[in-house]
């Protein structure tokens, strides 16, 4: 039976998993935009599984399907089909029986009674079959055990998050398998309808507190807007290990609706902050505001910046020349690649909440921000202060004839 709209979504989750927005994917797919809206808020945001169209080693391709008709018509018996495809002659054997009508007869002969075996096989309907089976509706793990359920909520309850719960139920039930569940069950069991075992309100204890779960984008993620980008990978090894100062990770908070920002500068070793005061997310706007920071502190402390893939470093080329510095772009959907800044960036909300208007923050306001967090003692830097770290850097070095203040 084929259900309607079955292609259609199909197509439809294989543009999301490749990038595309919900809109663009409805639209491309063949479905009117507020369809793949009710398909996306039914999943919860959650992709749902990709079936191989290839063998996965386990499950037969639809090429050695097409193999196993091709056998049938010439012929060829079980052991023959299954010796040329390098699978077990009872997994052919299976197949046939489980994806044809089987007529079995039996010759009249005066001479003989012999049984003959004929085989009406159709390689498209099996694999049809396969993929509507690997899709059949599965009782989710939290629907069916209560203790598992009620145990996992009340975690969810204290905030810790799917994955802790999951690592802390291993420790607490080594040895009874129905009392643990992975991480990715729990955010399914929250966020997909139909697999609803554990209450819709609970995305809210979740740290993102997201009503939907959020894709990831592949690496080719429509990006590809900024011109002759060196990426991260190429970066040298010294900065890695942070035991060489002068390397910077910058990135932009965002204000209410995306009309207001404010860049952010972390030095990788000190863990030094410098806030950019911009009048807009313009390319021209960042370069400005960079050039003019890096006035701010000796040459010798400017080796390297790596930033976020974002539209407002179009002109890093610029920024380069004028300031010797060479820059380095991370991959799509990598924070933690940029790790010092995305902490640092968390810590700033306290003073920029989220959904706030950040264009009513003057430059001396950034400047009392910036001094408060470099006077924050650090655990990673043994409990000192950026500005204090920073400081012995700079009475270690030559004398230069531009110094910042640290406070």
């Amino acid at each position: 039976m084929q259900f309607p709209k079955r292609e259609e979504k199909r197509r439809f989750w294989e543009l999301v998993r490749a990038g595309a927005t919900r809109t663009e994917a409805a639209l491309t797919a063949g479905v009117v935009e507020q369809c793949g809206r009710r398909w996306f808020h039914q999943a919860g945001g959650v992709l749902p599984p990709r079936v191989p169209e290839v063998s996965s080693g386990r499950y037969l391709s639809m090429t050695e399907r097409e193999e196993i008709f091709a056998g049938v018509e010439r012929g060829d018996s079980i052991r023959g089909i299954a010796d040329a495809l390098g699978r077990a002659p009872s997994t052919v054997l299976r197949e046939l029986r489980h994806n044809m009508r089987h007529q079995l007869y039996r010759t009249r002969s005066p001479f003989s009674h012999r049984r003959t075996e004929t085989w009406n096989y159709r390689p498209s309907a099996a694999q049809e079959r396969m993929k509507r089976l690997a899709s059949r509706p599965k009782t989710a793990k939290l629907a069916k055990n209560a203790q598992l359920r009620e145990l996992v909520q009340a975690k969810l309850v204290e905030k810790l998050s799917p994955e802790q719960i999951s690592r802390q139920l291993r420790r607490q039930f080594p040895d009874d398998a129905e009392m643990r569940v992975s991480h990715e069950t729990i955010y399914q069991s929250i966020y997909v309808q139909g697999r609803g075992a554990l209450r819709r309100e609970l995305a809210v204890c979740l740290r993102t507190g997201r009503a939907l779960r959020r894709p990831h984008r592949k690496g080719q993620e429509r990006r590809g807007r900024i011109p002759n980008m060196i990426n991260i990978s190429e970066r040298p090894a010294e900065v890695e290990d942070r035991a060489v100062p002068g390397h910077w990770e910058g990135d932009l908070i965002i204000g209410k609706q995306g009309r207001s920002a404010i860049g952010t500068l972390v030095e990788r070793q000190t863990r030094y902050l410098i806030l950019l005061h911009l009048k807009g997310q313009s390319a021209e706007e960042v370069e400005k505001a960079m050039v003019a920071a890096t006035k701010r502190l000796p040459e010798t402390l400017w080796k390297s910046l790596t930033w976020d893939q974002g539209s407002e470093m179009r002109n890093h080329a610029k920024i380069s020349v004028a300031t010797n510095l060479e820059i380095y772009f991370c991959d799509p959907a990598k924070p933690w690649q940029r790790g010092s800044n995305e902490n640092t960036n968390g810590l700033l909300r306290q003073y920029f909440p989220k959904g706030t208007d950040l264009s009513v923050h003057s430059p001396e306001h950034l400047e009392f921000v910036s001094a408060q967090m470099n006077r924050r003692p650090r655990k990673t830097l043994n409990w000192l202060e950026p500005r204090e770290v920073l400081a012995q850097l700079l009475s270690q070095a030559p004398r230069q004839p531009a110094v910042a203040s640290t406070d």
